[in-house]
């Protein structure tokens, strides 16, 4: 079966760019890049990934098209742009002849202005993501998922995924409000959900295989098989256990699951929503 990580990360690790990586996180406070990952793909093999942003810069966006152009098994970069520049559309036209160049994401989790994904500006930016066939990653928090539900009502046609499944309280077993608000959002047929982040949200000393079958259960119902996908979020995901763990935990929930199901959740997904060749 063909594996696609839709979602992890590259960096070379500075104090300052990377300043959300605290002193607790210290295991991540050192360079990921394409050769450290490469090895861990061979032994569980994984046909390729998807490398998201995790800074928002220009620098970052081009950092991981280099990333790409140089290592075969990155098949896609969701990168950062400005959306809210009044260029936009000037620097999109440029992007769109990057052909490894699938989406883009903005950090929304962490905005003071948690609704700010409903600001004018920011609108017009996802407008013109539709206009030239670019994806949007939407990283939020479960506050957020209400705001969330309000933003892709207005772009029914631009293609969405929510990261994380929007980062439930998995440690805490709080469910029923992430339910009901990420049940709503799932009704909305253009919005795709990544089962990643999970062990991160756990925690990350005592998580048991059981504290996730009740979110990815939820996931699975409301999004359906055609639209959830499977992403690491490595490095991130060393923070509680590693990928080959982060990756039983889906290939296990999944494994009564039919071959073809199998195939969507792990590549097929992937691949037609970023698009990938």
């Amino acid at each position: 079966m063909q594996i696609i990580d839709s979602h992890q990360h590259f960096w070379k690790y500075d104090s300052v760019t990377h300043n959300w990586i605290t002193d607790e996180m210290s295991v991540l406070q050192k360079n990921f890049l394409p050769g450290d990952l490469l090895p861990i793909y061979e032994h569980y093999s994984i046909s390729g990934c998807i490398a998201v942003q995790s800074d928002q810069s220009d620098a970052e966006t081009q950092f991981l098209i280099d990333l790409a152009s140089r290592n075969e098994f990155i098949k896609g970069v969701v990168g950062w742009v400005d959306l809210r520049a009044e260029n936009i559309h000037e620097q999109l036209e440029a992007y769109k002849q990057i052909k490894i160049l699938k989406g883009f994401r903005h950090v929304l989790q962490s905005e003071e202005v948690r609704d700010m994904m409903l600001g004018k500006n920011f609108q017009k930016g996802i407008k013109a993501l539709e206009e030239y066939g670019f994806t949007y990653d939407i990283l939020i928090l479960t506050d957020q998922l209400s705001y969330a539900e309000k933003f892709v009502d207005l772009f029914p046609q631009q293609k969405f995924v929510l990261d994380h499944m929007a980062k439930p309280g998995i440690k805490m077993h709080d469910i029923e409000g992430w339910k009901k608000n990420i049940s709503l959002l799932a009704s909305r047929k253009n919005v795709f959900c990544k089962i990643s982040g999970m062990v991160t949200e756990a925690s990350l000393t005592e998580w048991q295989y059981q504290d996730f079958i009740p979110y990815i259960d939820v996931v699975v119902e409301t999004f359906g098989l055609d639209r959830i996908m499977f992403g690491s979020d490595w490095p991130v995901c060393l923070l509680a256990g590693s990928y080959g763990e982060i990756l039983n935990i889906v290939q296990t929930y999944f494994s009564t699951f039919s071959k073809s199901e199998q195939q969507k959740v792990f590549a097929d997904n992937a691949v037609q929503f970023y698009n990938l060749k």
